[in-house]
């Protein structure tokens, strides 16, 4: 490190991209000081007390499959900092009004027959790309670039190119299989119309196939704290409680890495960025955005499909044309009536997020971004509607709006948990179209969040591969 610098590398920005790029590069032997903003690291990933004393709920993510997957993830010894995972007997349950449900599990064979009549379509579809996941995975959750398994990546890229819509109606027959693989689809954030949101539902389908979806014992904060541990293992440096706006207010450094999105890149370091890149920076485009419910119960969930109560996400919407209808209103700017609901009860295998005899609930659906519409009581009916008596058992209440989101993560523009749409425009070319996407146009700059390849999620991929790119470009 030369002598005008502090610090090889500042990362700007705590969320698990923000760590994985500080970890990539204490790795590699180079000073690195985190910043964050807030009082801990976390990003979209903490815990807190939402309702009560002692009812620890997720703010933002609070399931886990890409984290487990992540070839990043599972090469840090984050279990010897503290982080435990919890796996539920069912990654995902989606009832339908006749009490009828879906379930998601680790066995394809056994997801298959609770199908019904799908049961030999849901085997046909998914076995082989549960097969391929291991040269699949490589070319998908990485930034473009010529594949090494072209075959796998085709029959993984055939059906994934498709809208969820027709994917669901030209394998599956019936509306359990249908009903499913559209919620799964859902977490897209896209109409279902949409070419490409196939790839959301498969990819889920596949990770609860090859590497379940679990949840952190104690919180999902307890994963970046542990990173944040472990970062400091390595001789990093973290500071919380950073009051700076500028990349004036800076330390120097050699190398900046910024997990924000381009609005906030814009605002910190547009005057280092070239007129043409700033440009495009300005032309990303954001999605909608969430409302989310935290509720603490005296009791479980009083589900009238009682296999749900073995599950650690519950996916309410009903059939695949309710599920579209919700999503679709959401991009025509409309609250929906019947909104998809996103529901997590992670105290039911937990018994470390609620005192005991009691619950936590984790619910939230989409809606137009930036919305002011209350959504609580819609998500409360959708649960009653597959839960009779749910409504009793509430004790206590916590919400937040899209605005009350983002005032929780800048990152979260309008709402938008994903850091911008990832549709087929925007999936590899975020945030500019790009081959190394995470290095902006100025020397030195580069960004890591979840507004760059593979994008949302806690999987530090982002962080990861914008930390690699700089260690190439010679930083």
């Amino acid at each position: 490190m030369s002598k005008r610098y502090k610090y090889d590398a500042i990362v700007v920005g705590g969320g698990p991209n923000g760590l994985a790029a500080a970890i990539t590069m204490a790795r590699a032997g180079r000073s690195a000081l985190l910043l964050e903003a807030k009082a801990t690291v976390g990003g979209g990933c903490r815990s807190a007390e939402l309702t009560l004393p002692d009812f620890v709920h997720d703010i933002c993510s609070a399931i886990h499959p890409l984290a487990v997957n992540s070839p990043l993830m599972r090469s840090l010894p984050l279990e010897e900092h503290g982080l435990q995972w919890i796996y539920p007997p069912v990654a995902l349950a989606h009832p339908l009004d006749d009490g009828r449900v879906a379930l998601l599990q680790r066995s394809l064979h056994e997801t298959s027959l609770s199908l019904r009549r799908d049961a030999h379509a849901y085997r046909r579809l998914l076995a082989p790309l549960v097969r391929g996941w291991t040269e699949t995975a490589p070319e998908v959750l990485a930034p473009l670039h010529l594949p090494r398994h072209p075959l796998a990546l085709a029959r993984f890229g055939i059906p994934a190119l498709l809208p969820a819509q027709w994917l669901a109606s030209l394998a599956f027959e019936g509306d359990l299989a249908q009903g499913m693989f559209a919620g799964m689809s859902a977490h897209s954030m896209l109409p279902l119309s949409t070419p490409g949101t196939a790839a959301a539902g498969l990819v889920l389908g596949i990770l609860a196939h090859t590497v379940g979806w679990p949840i952190a014992r104690g919180g999902s904060q307890r994963i970046t704290d542990a990173m944040a541990l472990y970062f400091r293992s390595l001789g990093g440096e973290v500071q919380t409680e950073w009051p700076g706006s500028s990349v004036a207010e800076l330390p120097p450094a050699r190398t900046l890495f910024f997990d924000v999105t381009p609005r906030q890149l814009l605002r910190i370091a547009g005057e280092r960025l070239p007129a043409g890149y700033r440009r495009q920076l300005e032309r990303f485009r954001y999605g909608p955005g969430v409302f989310k419910l935290d509720l603490a119960l005296d009791g479980p969930v009083p589900w009238r499909a009682p296999e749900c109560a073995q599950a650690g996400t519950v996916h309410l919407g009903g059939t695949l044309r309710e599920v579209a209808s919700a999503e679709r209103a959401v991009w025509e700017g409309k609250p929906p009536e019947k909104p998809f609901v996103l529901l997590a009860q992670q105290s039911m295998f937990d018994k470390s997020r609620a005192p005991a005899g009691k619950h936590t609930v984790w619910a939230y659906c989409h809606v137009p971004s930036g919305s002011e519409f209350d959504m609580a009581g819609r998500i409360e009916a959708q649960i009653e509607r597959f839960a009779p008596g749910f409504r009793d058992r509430i004790v206590a209440r916590h919400a937040m709006s899209p605005r009350d989101m983002q005032r929780y993560n800048a990152n979260y523009i309008g709402g938008d948990i994903n850091a911008g749409v990832q549709d087929l425009q925007q999936m590899f070319t975020r945030p500019t179209p790009s081959w190394r996407p995470y290095r902006t146009a100025a020397p030195g700059i580069y960004i890591c969040s979840s507004s760059t390849p593979p994008g949302g999620g806690v999987h530090g991929l982002c962080g990861y591969f914008a930390a690699r790119t700089a260690l190439r470009d010679g930083y």
